[in-house]
């Protein structure tokens, strides 16, 4: 190679490595993001979950409210229930949690949760 050809060459490299970093910091801020996702949708999954057990507790006891019961717990995990419904005992709520709000994403997640006597 002459030392010509050798000048023109000159911070290709650098491009390169530029480039990259690009490309590497937009795929941690998209796991990121994923992420981020998959925990409240998890959360959201526990409120349900802890919700209509403390809702199914009051309507085996008949000892309240079943549904304000539900809502109670679920406002204590940080959701709040969008729908509540018994039937013969069993309380199925739905609850909906704030999502992320990093590189557009704007909605929140919800979960559902069924609890009641078995049989």
């Amino acid at each position: 190679m002459s030392a010509r050809g050798a000048r023109e060459d000159r911070g290709a490299a650098t491009v390169l490595a530029v480039a990259m970093a690009g490309v590497l910091l937009l795929v941690g801020a998209a796991a990121s993001v994923v992420g981020a996702i998959v925990v409240a949708h998890r959360s959201a999954q526990a409120a349900a979950d802890l919700a209509a057990l403390a809702g199914a507790s009051v309507a085996a006891d008949a000892t309240g409210d079943p549904c304000a019961a539900a809502a109670t717990i679920a406002g204590r995990n940080g959701a709040e229930v969008r729908s509540c419904a018994i039937t013969h005992g069993t309380v199925e709520v739905e609850v909906v949690v704030p999502g992320p709000r990093w590189l557009g994403q704007d909605q929140d997640l919800s979960a559902r949760a069924r609890a009641g006597p078995g049989g």
